[in-house]
């Protein structure tokens, strides 16, 4: 079964730094709450808010150990009025016999404000 894994975060700025480091912390803690092997993802999207544009995301994600192999894409998210700025999104496809119910979907800093009814899961 692939399954799709939700995380998402914000920066303070468009700054590279802070881009890429919030990116793979983000990842980072996507992979362990939920057991990821990069053998096991199909694929990972990655979108961003318009002010977003110093840098491609995907780059903190390719640099993982054993991610080089695994198909990234960087998009602009939806630019709807009122919605979250300066926001990554990250959604990871990923082969896994976990139940739907079982899978931790990550939110960091302001992102926490897109999915409250995830938080307790």
């Amino acid at each position: 079964m692939i399954r799709g894994i939700r995380g998402a975060t914000t920066v303070t700025r468009n700054d590279k730094h802070e881009i890429l480091t919030n990116t793979a912390i983000l990842v980072e803690d996507m992979i362990e709450k939920n057991k990821i092997i990069p053998e096991n993802v199909a694929s990972v999207f990655v979108s961003v808010t318009a002010e977003l544009n110093a840098t491609f995301p995907a780059q903190s994600i390719r640099k993982l150990d054993g991610w080089n192999y695994v198909p990234v894409m960087c998009m602009q998210e939806i630019d709807v009025p009122g919605s979250l700025k300066n926001c990554i999104r990250v959604m990871i496809t990923v082969n896994t016999s976990t139940k739907q119910s079982e899978i931790q979907h990550i939110f960091h800093h302001e992102a926490k404000k897109l999915r409250p009814d995830l938080m307790n899961m």
